[in-house]
């Protein structure tokens, strides 16, 4: 059986706006970009003790993180439309220039208030930089080479992200931490001239002035921005029922509402209807949220796993955790060939069931066990999740057009975001409730792995720690399954393809 047996429905013809002018430079140049992206997630976490060191602020250095993390996150749904309207290269010019900015801005940071409000920067340009990134591969490649491209930015994030803590502490240790944000300017310069140099899209048809939702962008903004404070805060800087929980999770709510009646009057709405409308967006939008949020449980919690069960050393224990960005591109490389003959639903329900398995075989490992045998558990975790995650952007980018392809691939990318912020409160929740009941209350995952490496915590400190991370584990496994079940029944059996 071959694609068109199985994917393919024509129902139009979809413009090539990039064409082939000068494509591998412009591949280069979002290859530079994702990297950018990716590295800045993680890049200063193994630099906040220079950091708090140089600019004090111990209390709030976590929005370090979770400012950069909703920056980007709240603002994907608003470039995605944008680029849908204007174009692609526009908004990919200016969300670098406001990275660089906010990157050179961080740099010159004199105390942590204003590092965090330049990491907001930052992240507002980052959210046009990972979304647009992701469009523009879709656009510039037909249907059978969009595999090789997306595979080539998975490896670039998975390998920067992997990468991040590592060369944030080599800079911090033998530089100063500012060159965590000075080295973005001559790799993004590099990548904003070339894509303003090759990146060339065809002429706008002149018409009517298109109008920009500016009061749905704020609602999305609002809402976005509570929800996510409210769920990176909670548990962390305030109980879950107190009274900052309570309002924000409140706030939010009522947000939801707000953004529902503004989107629903607006003639173009920055989360148009349509995206939940149709069943296959709305099926990948609910699969790649789960993705998100399962994805939590290996990322977070492996390493303390590692180093306080397994008793390995922090490299030994990054390792574990890195090896599945080895499988995972690899995964994703191969996958054009299984979805080719079985579709784009079956091949993404096969990764994730044996995802769904290796999740749940976690909690069965022997207790201390060995370093080799979750490593292997990540390694078959990364390709199972490869063959899952990009089947389902490749087939949702290729059920729409161009002037709906960003508004697409930025839902898509937002409810991996959003299930991933979900996953860390929910997660945290699990493993520290665990805990609670193991150690009569105790205290929480973060005291006990610190008291675990001073040596002070006995060997039922130890078991406690597994129980509670194979909790987590097990709560990945569910949500793994959950995927599985939205594509068996909401997902249809064929995507509607347009032919290229």
């Amino acid at each position: 059986m071959d694609q068109g047996d199985t994917d393919i429905q024509p129902a139009a013809t979809d413009a090539n706006p990039g064409g082939s002018h000068r494509r591998g430079a412009v591949v280069a140049a979002l290859m530079l970009a994702m990297a950018l992206a990716a590295l800045d997630a993680t890049i200063v976490s193994t630099a906040v003790p220079q950091i708090v060191g140089d600019l004090g602020g111990f209390s709030v250095f976590s929005w370090l993180f979770s400012g950069y993390l909703l920056a980007v996150t709240v603002t994907l749904p608003v470039y995605g439309k944008l680029s849908d309207t204007f174009g692609r290269k526009p908004v990919l010019v200016a969300g670098a220039a406001l990275f660089l900015a906010g990157s050179l801005l961080c740099a010159l940071a004199w105390n942590m208030a204003a590092l965090i409000a330049f990491r907001v920067v930052q992240g507002l340009g980052g959210g046009a930089l990972q979304g647009t990134v992701q469009t523009l591969a879709a656009d510039l490649y037909p249907l059978k080479e969009r595999p090789k491209i997306q595979s080539k930015l998975s490896t670039v994030w998975a390998v920067s992200a992997v990468a991040g803590p590592g060369v944030g502490g080599l800079l911090a240790a033998y530089a100063d931490w500012r060159w965590i944000f000075l080295v973005n300017l001559p790799i993004g310069a590099v990548a904003l001239w070339l894509i303003v140099r090759h990146l060339h899209e065809p002429e706008r048809a002149s018409g009517v002035r298109p109008r920009i939702d500016w009061a749905g962008a704020l609602a999305v903004f609002a809402c976005g921005g509570v929800l996510l404070t409210a769920l990176v805060q909670g548990g962390v800087a305030w109980p879950w029922l107190s009274a900052p929980s309570l309002g924000l999770f409140g706030t939010g709510l009522a947000l939801v509402a707000v953004v529902v009646a503004v989107e629903r009057r607006a003639a173009e709405p920055i989360i148009p209807g349509w995206v939940w409308r149709r069943r296959t967006i709305a099926a990948v939008n609910l699969a790649l949220g789960a993705l998100g949020l399962l994805m939590v449980a290996p990322s977070v919690f492996l390493p303390t796993y590692a180093q306080s069960v397994l008793g390995l050393a922090p490299v030994a224990a990054g390792f574990a955790l890195s090896v599945w960005t080895l499988t995972w591109p690899v995964s994703a490389a191969l996958s054009q060939h299984v979805y080719r003959r079985i579709g784009f639903r079956n091949t993404a329900m096969l990764g994730i069931g044996t995802a769904a398995l290796v999740l749940f075989a976690f909690p069965f490992l022997p207790y201390p066990g060995q370093a080799w045998q979750p490593t292997v558990l990540m390694l078959v975790l990364g390709a199972a999740l490869g063959l899952f995650q990009l089947p389902l952007i490749v087939g949702v980018q290729s059920t729409v057009g161009w002037a709906e392809r960003g508004t697409t691939t930025a839902s898509v990318l937002f409810c991996r975001q959003i299930g991933q912020t979900f996953g860390a409160a929910l997660f945290g929740a699990v493993a520290n409730g665990v805990l609670a009941a193991r150690l009569g209350g105790a205290g929480d995952l973060d005291s006990v792995t610190r008291a675990l490496d001073a040596g002070t915590a006995p060997e039922t400190t130890r078991r406690a720690i597994a129980d509670a991370v194979h909790a987590v584990y097990l709560g990945a496994s569910c949500a793994a399954a959950l995927a599985f079940l939205v594509l068996l029944f909401l997902a249809p059996r064929k995507f509607p393809v347009i032919a290229d």
